[in-house]
């Protein structure tokens, strides 16, 4: 395996810049996943990795070596496609060989290598059949055989599990945590599925429009967002925002927005007393807001604000609350015991513990 880093690396198209100035290290064995809506970028970082964009400015190291003018195919990288690209004409045995037989390994080998990576990715009995007879998992499964029988020194990953249903991409994650596990690859994996990213990977590397905004494991990311961006992209659901006043009554501080003001506990006010008498965005996770009758930490009249439930999404386990408050609407997670309904009131308490602030500018 290998160490890839990329150093300010830049790709333009024309004078279309869609990745910009770069900076990023995978280690030695490391599963790390770029992040970020359609079109930021994230795509063309992996195929400048693969050797399929050329590099605009910046420099590739593969292990030490400079490697952004190495073809492809002497990179010693694997790439696995959205789309599969497996040959139609070919069978299971013969996908997964392709790679070995351009690398003019020996039969003896070939064989070898196969068999284990049947094994290994449960693809029994399928051997002789064509893609057409297979389901979109078991294609998968032969694309990533096909890209790891050839020992690549990293491997990449492009959206590989968007074409599966949701039960099957379930499966398909836990399947590539236990590969992982057991080959220690060195691992870009690029999806635009946060919840995919935040299981699967070690480390993220958030980006938005061309830049990289964040990179540091899915609990340093969800926990201590960079910017209003990486906090509303991270998190399902999205975290609330509130255009919000930092002031100062009485010896404390208070969040003060649309006529309600929020206490700041003594334990947060270093986060806030920077922004004092400034705008500012204030911001909640949902699953930080509670019902006050199921709260999960202590409610008083500085941390509850009295609203209306508008909209209820049950998911089994809790239900998405869409409420409305005088001038305030917010997103909450509620028990299903809340057994909350459309036009209920509701009393919510905002665990200002777990509250975010955002320079407005």
């Amino acid at each position: 395996m290998a160490r890839v880093q990329l150093k300010r690396i830049s790709k333009k198209f024309g004078n279309l810049e869609v990745v910009k100035d770069l900076d990023l290290v995978v280690d030695d064995g490391e599963f790390v996943t770029l992040v970020g809506p359609s079109g930021c970028g994230k795509s063309t970082t992996l195929r400048m990795v693969a050797g399929l964009e050329e590099i605009t400015s910046g420099e590739l190291y593969i292990g030490d070596i400079l490697a952004n003018r190495i073809p492809p195919r002497e990179r010693g990288v694997s790439m696995v496609f959205q789309s599969y690209a497996l040959f139609p004409h070919m069978t299971v045995s013969e996908n997964i060989a392709f790679g070995l037989k351009i690398k003019k390994r020996s039969r003896g080998e070939i064989l070898k290598k196969i068999e284990w990576a049947v094994n290994l990715l449960n693809l029994e009995g399928l051997e002789t059949r064509f893609p057409k007879d297979l389901s979109g998992g078991q294609r998968q499964r032969v694309a990533l055989a096909r890209a790891l029988v050839v020992e690549p020194d990293v491997l990449l990953l492009d959206e590989p599990l968007s074409n599966l249903d949701a039960k099957l991409r379930l499966k398909m994650r836990a399947e590539l945590k236990r590969i992982h596990k057991r080959l220690g690859a060195t691992v870009i994996y690029v999806t635009h599925d946060q919840v995919e990213a935040m299981s699967l990977s070690e480390r993220l590397a958030v980006m938005y429009e061309g830049k990289l905004v964040q990179v540091g494991s899915p609990l340093e990311v969800y926990n201590s967002p960079r910017n209003m961006f990486v906090a509303g992209f991270i998190g399902s659901p999205s975290m609330n925002f509130f255009d919000s006043k930092i002031i100062k009554k009485d010896g404390s501080l208070f969040v003060a927005f649309e006529g309600f003001e929020l206490a700041i506990p003594r334990s947060c006010e270093s986060k806030y007393s920077g922004y004092l008498d400034r705008e500012i965005v204030f911001g909640i996770r949902p699953e930080h807001i509670y019902d006050k009758r199921f709260s999960k930490t202590e409610s008083s009249s500085g941390n509850t604000i009295d609203a209306v439930i508008d909209v209820v999404e049950p998911l089994g386990d809790r239900d998405i609350v869409e409420a409305k408050g005088e001038g305030v609407n917010f997103t909450l997670l509620l028990e299903p015991e809340a057994k909350a309904a459309p036009d209920q009131p509701t009393s919510a308490v905002f665990d200002m513990e777990k509250s975010h602030v955002f320079d407005k500018n």
